[in-house]
């Protein structure tokens, strides 16, 4: 009589079970010390130096990035089919392992990481998956907390402390460069147009932590999101509780782009008071309301900067 098949997930585990037992010695650098981290799932212990690691979330992929290491997989971008755009020009062409929603495990599994890095909102039940393949670092706190967090504990998984404080004191210099140069007591919203339409993201966010060391004020409705990172969609009724002294204005995909440019004939848009001024900056949705971290902090001060600054 014929066997039957295991269901795809005890496949997986056994699969995972089996190469940790077979791959344990190769994958772990003989009298390699280990650091203990402390993570959203309690303690993890990391190995220094590794050498194949795999970055599950934008945020992951930007602090690896940044301080010098390669991926070897990495996950698709929200709303996108690749990595997100602005760190193509650092991480060439890697080989993807899921979306932000769905990590192909199996996928993950082949690259034989010796260290996963992944972004809050894992769930427990995929940590339990992913750390049977290797050591999984996952930061505490959340999109809300700040991002500085999420970037020192990568560091450190990583073995790159000394070179993540070095990044984050040219931020913050760079930073306390600007700041002086933007006009005062100046409100600032960021929207993001959806196709189903316009939500406005919670000052409390990685942009928003931003705009506000550079004395920017925010909208009061995205002051006001210190549980969820948006609001709810906006009718274009309601659009002018997003209006403010300038509007940035992001998109993930042509659905958004399309819906965006669809609104921009209608008299509720046209009235906003950004419009009239002119004071509209189109930004790339995925750095300024999806990603987080030092690459992706240059690019919003970037922004800030052609738009605001004298």
């Amino acid at each position: 009589m014929q066997a039957r098949a295991l269901p795809l997930s005890r496949r997986l585990l056994a699969s995972v079970a089996a190469a940790v037992t077979s791959a344990f010695l190769l994958l772990q650098p003989t009298g390699a010390s280990a650091a203990s981290l402390d993570t959203a799932f309690g303690p993890v212990q990391v190995k220094d130096h590794p050498q194949r690691v795999v970055a599950l979330g934008e945020n992951t992929l930007d602090a690896a990035l940044a301080l010098g290491v390669q991926p070897l997989g990495a996950l698709a971008s929200r709303g996108g089919s690749d990595i997100p755009e602005y760190l193509k020009a650092k991480a060439g062409k890697l080989p993807l392992v899921g979306t932000v929603r769905e990590v192909n495990l199996e996928a993950v599994l082949k690259l034989r990481p010796d260290l996963i890095l992944a972004s809050p909102g894992l769930t427990r039940e995929q940590y339990a998956k992913l750390s049977l393949m290797a050591p999984t670092v996952v930061p505490k706190g959340g999109a809300l907390d700040d991002w500085r967090v999420a970037f020192r504990t990568y560091a450190a998984a990583l073995d790159r402390n000394a070179e993540a404080e070095q990044r984050l004191q040219e931020l913050d210099q760079r930073i306390a460069g600007l700041r002086p140069r933007l006009p005062a007591n100046t409100s600032l919203s960021v929207v993001r147009w959806n196709p189903q339409g316009p939500i406005m993201m919670s000052s409390h966010l990685f942009a928003g932590q931003l705009l506000d060391q550079l004395g920017l004020r925010p909208n009061p409705l995205a002051a006001q999101q210190t549980q969820r990172p948006h609001t709810d969609i906006l009718s274009l009724e309601n659009l002018s509780k997003a209006d403010a002294d300038w509007i940035f204005l992001a998109t993930l995909n042509p659905d958004g782009e399309k819906a965006l440019a669809e609104a921009r004939q209608q008299p509720a848009f046209t009235r906003l008071k950004a419009v009239q001024a002119g004071h509209l900056a189109s930004v790339d949705g995925q750095i300024w309301s999806s990603s987080s971290g030092y690459l992706a902090a240059q690019q919003v001060l970037d922004d800030v900067e052609k738009a605001l600054a004298n």
